[in-house]
């Protein structure tokens, strides 16, 4: 849409009006603006107070946008509809994930804890000219509506059989001190084989205490149902999984398993015994699978008694999962699930390093999280099949199976 003499002349009274320097931002931004009302002309099929029979809905009122530019801060309004949305092709829409590094490393600019990486950071997206505290304070906000109200919403609409937990490692400064901070997730399979992210915190370690308060956080949000908790050997992770979900079973980590194993075994060797206890996790029913790791225990006891010792003691925990139908096996004998957004969660927090504050870690790893989740909501394979799940019905009593479930956590 041209602009008209009289708007021209507007244009040129409020340019005479400021400094040279501000006449370029001033000028770009009545630009960006023309074109971001020109393209909702286009989109809606009329003008503001125009009618005709193209259109398709009704301006509902604009939403302030800050653009940062190399000319400046320019503060525009892109109009709001009253059905559907409109978003100008000239601006990139910003993922969550996005405005949380963004908040991240602006933060850390504004509390002094920049370097040359952060500099080099801010400039690479786009905000050579800065950024006010008002602004950050902004992103940061709804940033931390948003994802509180997902870490705070309602569990009980739903079971989860199966809960994943595990935690990755960042560094934040606490006290002006760089300390390691866990980061602590917890994933589900709901009833209809779908998979969810049930919540997440940052905390100061990974002891009975912090993961107590985090699981009993669930609970009270109304996760219940829970069948099988996956999770490695964390001694303190194990006793508030007691504590919290008592009943359920516990599966320790084959994979972190494995590696313990190895760790006592000399390398030339390593690479058979790994392949004799994956024999046991390569059967086709309980049964099986219970005689063939009794069978590896007893193969291993005169060359590796210590490998043979930690299968005997880890025997009900390694196996729990032979208690569930076995089209569940892979999906549920390890965490292995959890890595790969545990890898992005890392991949996006290398980028800033040291968090100026443990909030601020929630922040972007939260962020990660809800992504993840809604691509996992808004997809169309499940992570167990509807009618899979409902083979755990016939689990119900373990009395009444042929192969026992193994032994349930107490507290």
């Amino acid at each position: 849409m041209a602009l008209d003499q009289c708007a021209l002349l507007e244009l040129l009274a409020q340019l005479k009006l400021t400094d040279v320097p501000d006449r370029i931002r001033t000028a770009t931004e009545t630009l960006y603006q023309q074109l971001i009302d020109a393209e909702a002309t286009a989109f809606i099929g009329a003008a503001p107070f125009e009618r005709t029979d193209a259109r398709i809905t009704q301006r509902n009122g604009t939403r302030p946008r800050t653009l940062t530019t190399n000319a400046g801060d320019l503060s525009l309004s892109i109009p709001k509809l009253r059905q559907g949305s409109f978003f100008p092709a000239l601006l990139e829409r910003r993922r969550r994930v996005d405005q949380a590094l963004y908040a991240v490393v602006m933060e850390a600019y504004l509390h002094g804890v920049s370097t040359r990486k952060v500099d080099d950071l801010v400039k690479a997206l786009g905000a050579d000219t800065g950024i006010s505290k008002s602004e950050v304070s902004r992103i940061c906000a709804d940033l931390d509506q948003e994802i509180g109200q997902f870490r705070n919403r309602d569990l009980s609409a739903l079971t989860y059989p199966y809960v994943f937990l595990d935690a990755t490692y960042c560094k934040a400064r606490v006290n002006h001190r760089v300390v390691s901070q866990a980061v602590v997730v917890a994933f589900g399979v709901a009833a209809d084989g779908r998979r969810e992210v049930l919540g997440f915190d940052v905390g100061d370690s990974e002891n009975e205490a912090f993961w107590t308060e985090f699981l009993r956080t669930l609970k009270a949000r109304g996760l219940g149902g829970v069948r099988l908790v996956i999770s490695d050997a964390h001694s303190g992770l194990k006793k508030a999984i007691g504590v919290a979900f008592q009943g359920a079973s516990w599966q320790r980590c084959r994979v972190h398993f494995m590696r313990n194993v190895l760790a006592v075994v000399p390398r030339a060797s390593q690479e058979m015994v790994a392949s004799i206890i994956r024999t046991a996790f390569a059967q086709p029913d309980a049964g099986h699978v219970n005689a063939q790791f009794d069978e590896v225990a007893t193969m291993l006891t005169k060359s590796h008694p210590k490998v043979a010792r930690m299968l005997h003691d880890a025997r009900p925990d390694l196996l729990a999962f032979a208690g569930f139908p076995p089209k569940h096996w892979r999906q549920i004998w390890s965490t292995n699930p959890m890595e790969r957004v545990n890898k992005e969660i890392k991949r996006r927090t290398d980028v800033v390093g040291v968090f100026p504050n443990p909030a601020a870690l929630l922040r972007l790893a939260g962020a990660v999280l809800v992504e993840q989740h809604d691509e996992w909501e808004a997809g169309d394979r499940r992570y167990l099949s509807e009618a899979s799940m409902a083979q755990l019905s016939t689990i119900d009593d373990p009395i009444e199976q042929e192969v026992a479930l193994p032994e349930l956590i107490t507290a």
